[in-house]
Order: C-alpha cells, then sequence, then structure tokens
C-alpha cells in the first residue's frame, strides 16, 4: 500500500508485498510487526553503506589490537571528530556484573540479539554476527514498524591476562533513517566488573530524520539505555537458572 510515497504493509502481507520495495526516500515501513519474507525485500532493496568509507570502522574500541579482530578499520576515532563532522555520538555504558561467568553469559546474549529484544524493537535472533551479515532492526513507531536495514563491519574477541572483550560494528546502509556506525560490547576490566557499552555515531539519511532528529536523538538514549537494561535481566535470569 502506497500513502505519500511510502511502502506500508497492512496486516499479512501479499505475495506483492513481499517483493522488494524502496518506498519514500527509501524508507521501509509495515503496519505489522514485519515478517521474515519484508525483511528479505528490504534487505534486498537497500544499497551499501551510506556513511563515508573513511569511518567503516570508527567505532571500533581503542584498546582492540587488530590481530584479535575480523575486517579492517582503525581504532575508534575521537568523539570531538566526528562531531566536527556533523554526527552525533551516543554513549551508553552499564556495569552488568562481575566474573567470567557473567561475561561469557553477557556474549551469549550478545549473540543471540537478547540486547536487542525490547518489545517495540527486535533483530532476528538467528542472524549471525559475523563481518558482511546484512540485517534489519525492526521498531514500532507510534503505528508503523520501520524496517531499517545494517551490515555487521567488524566483530572483535580480545582476551588479556586480567581483560576480555567482545564487540562487534554495524554500519547503516541505504534506506535506513540514519547514516553512520554502532557498536555494542562486553568487556571485564581489571577488576573483573563486567561492562556493557553502546556506542553509536549518525547524522540523519532521511527527511523524516531531518524533520525530527531532535527527537530521534532522544530516541537513540532511549534505546540505549533500554538495550542495557534488557542485558542486565538476561544475565541475571540465566545465571538463576
Amino acid at each position: 500500500m502506497g500513502w505519500g510515497g511510502l511502502f506500508l504493509s497492512l496486516g499479512r502481507p501479499t505475495q506483492e508485498q513481499h517483493k522488494p520495495c524502496m518506498g519514500w526516500g527509501g524508507l521501509f515501513l509495515s503496519l505489522g510487526r514485519p515478517t521474515q519474507e519484508q525483511h528479505k525485500s528490504c534487505l534486498a532493496a537497500a544499497g551499501g553503506f551510506n556513511y563515508d568509507a573513511a569511518l567503516h570502522g570508527a567505532t571500533r574500541p581503542k584498546s582492540a589490537p587488530t590481530s584479535t579482530s575480523e575486517a579492517a578499520g582503525g581504532a575508534e576515532t575521537s568523539d570531538k571528530a566526528l562531531v566536527e563532522r556533523g554526527f552525533f555520538v551516543n554513549r551508553s555504558r552499564v556495569l552488568i556484573g562481575s566474573g567470567a561467568d557473567t561475561f561469557v553469559r553477557a556474549k551469549s546474549a550478545l549473540l543471540s540479539w537478547r540486547h536487542l529484544s525490547l518489545g517495540w524493537a527486535n533483530v532476528e535472533s538467528d542472524t549471525p554476527v559475523k563481518v558482511g551479515t546484512r540485517f534489519c532492526v525492526c521498531y514500532k513507531e507510534v503505528i508503523p514498524w520501520v524496517m531499517l536495514p545494517l551490515q555487521i563491519a567488524y566483530v572483535i574477541t580480545e582476551s588479556n591476562e586480567g581483560s576480555s572483550m567482545f564487540a562487534f560494528g554495524s554500519g547503516t546502509l541505504q534506506g535506513h533513517l540514519l547514516a553512520g556506525e554502532e557498536r555494542f560490547s562486553v568487556q571485564v576490566d581489571e577488576e573483573e566488573r563486567v561492562w556493557y557499552e553502546v556506542m553509536s555515531f549518525s547524522k540523519p539519511a532521511h527527511v523524516l530524520a531531518t524533520l525530527c532528529y531532535p527527537y530521534v536523538q532522544l530516541r537513540q538514549k532511549h534505546f540505549a539505555h533500554q538495550s542495557g537494561q534488557a542485558l542486565i535481566r538476561h544475565v541475571a535470569t540465566s545465571s538463576a537458572d
């Protein structure tokens, strides 16, 4: 169903709606929870990364050595440098617990996308966390569900004496509301505390994001906070089993 140039799906999608379709400005919407076929259509119609190639991997943690990571890219670009290029930088860091077992459970949660099981936002739990994987983050915004295409740019597994880290970063594709990158990471520090961090940089890539950008920024902060709470709940539940 087209409305104002937007691609909308009402209820059970038809065979025609399963076909790849770029909506108004490449935005993908569904009035019901998106199906796997709609995910496939969104990813088939999405293009490549929609932000500067020089910034691919820019969210990579500074402490991560190249030898323990997958995919090319330099160390994390400073927040100041990103802001000077017009990006909004968002960081959220929360203490998950302590000890090696907590780290293992938190890493497992990231691999199964439990940190994005928010009810109003989700990723297919069987999506493989490996470089090059394309996936959709689906989230409910008032009435429609928005499908946002991304691609995993790097995956890091680091294990040193007294410290361990698991992280992966995803870049936005053409058809996303925003242009930029987001990283999810869990890390054990020297005091055996386990931290979860969400770090992202972005700028509008669609007229709707431009018009509502202050609201979009608030939603990003809310998303990061809710993601941290979801991971805390999952780790606590899994440790009690």
